[in-house]
């Protein structure tokens, strides 16, 4: 089994990463890290560069946590590159980070969150940034 982890170089993408360290060490499980990207913008926020992989990696091993991490960039959103991923392995726990959002902002911009809380097969820590 292994614990899975939607990361964003951001406040929320590192609370998440946090979390998700702590679950994987209560759990005995290696960590699967993911960051995706549409590919669809020269600039994306979410996309972590080189430096901030290589210093997670660091992170991870200082930690004593076995893990993965895999940067896809296939033209798809966060949402759908999270559940094949859990649908494909063997995940126990997905955390993701989630921000408040207003209904009506939820409604026209959706809600990556949403529907990884509704598609996974297996339970999802949502927690918020500090």
């Amino acid at each position: 089994m292994t614990v899975l982890v939607g990361y964003v170089p951001s406040a929320l993408g590192e609370a998440a990463l946090r979390a998700a360290i702590e679950q994987a060490r209560f759990r005995d499980e290696p960590l699967l890290v993911v960051n995706t990207s549409r590919g669809d913008a020269y600039v994306d926020p979410r996309l972590v560069q080189d430096h901030d992989l290589d210093r997670v990696a660091r992170e991870l091993t200082a930690a004593g946590v076995p893990h993965t991490i895999r940067q896809l960039v296939r033209g798809r959103d966060a949402a759908e590159e999270i559940v094949d991923i859990v649908e494909a392995e063997d995940v126990s726990l997905v955390v993701i980070g989630i921000r408040h959002r207003t209904p009506v902002g939820k409604l026209i911009m959706g809600s990556a969150a949403q529907e990884i809380l509704l598609r996974v097969p297996c339970p999802v820590l949502a927690v918020k940034a500090d």
